[in-house]
């Protein structure tokens, strides 16, 4: 290693960047869960209740609104999850045990860490996870 000792951990200035992308991916993603919420729960919406002049097949739009539905809270589901794995993501910033991959035990790339904020596994390590 040519006498240069390899970075453990990311220096506080470091983590502080990375905390302010996943405050600002946190608030985004909140404001998207709200969004699919309101509509699940036709808050800013009319559904076809509110038109029932509208005779043309009934059932077609019935199972659309059910589809509709399926999907919205599927989004959801997946945007919680995303929520929960940015929080834990600040824990880890609060931690210093960010950007550490929890299989080699060696540092994320900040590049990934950028585009995968809450990211636990470096690419090397979620290439061997994903090939067995």
């Amino acid at each position: 290693m040519s006498g240069k000792e390899e970075k453990t951990r990311y220096s506080d200035e470091e983590l502080q960047e990375f905390k302010e992308i996943i405050l600002d991916k946190l608030q985004k993603a909140q404001k998207n869960l709200e969004m699919l919420d309101d509509d699940a729960f036709n808050k800013n919406s009319n559904d076809i209740k509110d038109t029932s002049a509208v005779y043309h097949t009934l059932d077609d739009d019935f199972t659309a609104e059910a589809e509709n539905k399926e999907e919205n809270a599927r989004m959801a589901a997946r945007q919680r999850k995303y929520i929960k794995d940015l929080e834990a993501a600040l824990v880890r910033i609060e931690n210093k045990t960010y950007g550490i991959c929890r299989v080699t035990g060696k540092l994320i790339p900040k590049e990934r860490l950028r585009l995968v904020p809450h990211a636990t596994l470096s690419i090397e390590a979620k290439l061997q996870r994903d090939s067995k």
